[in-house]
């Protein structure tokens, strides 16, 4: 398999390299000269220092070439959320944290999760569709944690396109994508904006309320951004304090968006409330009934599928059947006649 390497540094360069030329044909350049001239390289390994502007403005310059390779992993010295963000934001499919040994890339090199891809061959429809959502949700991360603006625009386009891929290759398509090829938070939000399109197109929402959705499905767990990985993605059960942090995110999040402009009242309401129940016991602020909006009913019915049904590597995929059945069984907590109503999309659509 033809892998080429792209480093700001000759020792970078080199370390990689060394780590790949006994299993694979390495071609390498420097980040500077880069131009990946080869047509037939199936992956790109990236070692770049992310803070440095140089660099990143190489990489986004050849976004369009890197993004034609199926694999792209970046090698990242600094051990934060937001090199990790940032590493997702410019196109990477997987990040790593230096110093890597050769078993950790070989074997995100050889995952035999991937599909198996003719060199060239261009991503579908749908994973481009997914990519672009992955990477403005991974700029939406990045700008919190650095402080900078948030891309509205570019969120709602990408929830926009989610809802039409939704709308042309239906629901199936577009989950065993996502959960193919994202991981963790990134696939979390995919999949709850994907559920979530796909039930609005079946109650027939109209086209404001269908933007209205998608975009605060988008935005929801942004609030997730400060939280650490450890945390977030910690396989097995959260404790007690882990648990109060998981739970500060829907107020983090209306605090951050609150200063965003273009952000509407109905999505900032969705993004503060998507974990509140009709009967009093969801939070941060335990509404119940008449004070949960239609948005906020249907965004959770989504938010809880979606984690019920997320590919994670320490246990089995849940069958779509029983986490509606889990829905079902959510009695009082979750309006009834909209659970009813999502039957189709857990299990036909």
């Amino acid at each position: 398999m033809p892998v080429h390497v792209i480093a700001d540094t000759s020792a970078k360069l080199s370390a990689a390299s060394s780590l790949l030329n006994e299993n694979f044909s390495v071609t390498s350049e420097l980040i500077g000269a880069a131009g990946i001239r080869g047509n037939d390289i199936d992956a790109v390994i990236v070692a770049a220092d992310l803070r440095i502007v140089e660099n990143i403005t190489a990489l986004k310059a050849m976004a369009g070439k890197l993004k034609r390779i199926p694999k792209r992993i970046f090698l990242i010295d600094q051990r934060t959320r937001l090199a990790v963000f940032q590493a997702y934001a410019l196109g990477a499919t997987d990040a790593l944290i230096n110093p890597v040994n050769q078993k950790q890339l070989l074997a995100r090199l050889g995952d035999t999760e991937a599909p198996s891809i003719v060199p060239n061959e261009p991503q579908s429809p749908n994973q481009e569709t997914a990519s672009a959502g992955a990477a403005s949700i991974a700029a939406m991360f990045s700008a919190v944690m650095s402080g900078s603006a948030i891309d509205v625009a570019r969120a709602r386009d990408a929830g926009g396109r989610i809802a039409t891929s939704i709308a042309e290759d239906g629901l199936s398509q577009w989950l065993t994508t996502v959960r193919r090829h994202h991981e963790g938070t990134y696939q979390h939000c995919l999949l709850v904006t994907g559920v979530a399109a796909d039930f609005g197109l079946s109650l027939g929402l109209a086209k404001i309320d269908m933007e209205r959705l998608y975009s605060a499905a988008m935005f929801h767990d942004i609030g997730k951004a400060g939280i650490p990985l450890a945390v977030l993605d910690k396989p097995g059960r959260l404790d007690e304090s882990e648990r109060a942090l998981i739970e500060t995110h829907p107020v983090t999040g209306h605090e951050v968006l609150s200063c965003t402009a273009g952000i509407s009242p109905e999505i900032l309401d969705a993004v503060r409330h998507h974990h509140e129940y009709l009967d009093g016991s969801g939070y941060p602020d335990g509404l119940c009934a008449n004070s949960i909006s239609d948005i906020v009913r249907i965004l959770t019915i989504s938010d809880i599928f979606a984690a019920l049904i997320e590919h994670r590597t320490y246990k089995p995929t849940m069958p779509r059947e029983k986490a509606y059945e889990i829905l079902r069984g959510m009695t009082g907590k979750l309006e009834k006649p909209l659970v009813d109503a999502f039957r189709d999309v857990a299990l036909n659509r």
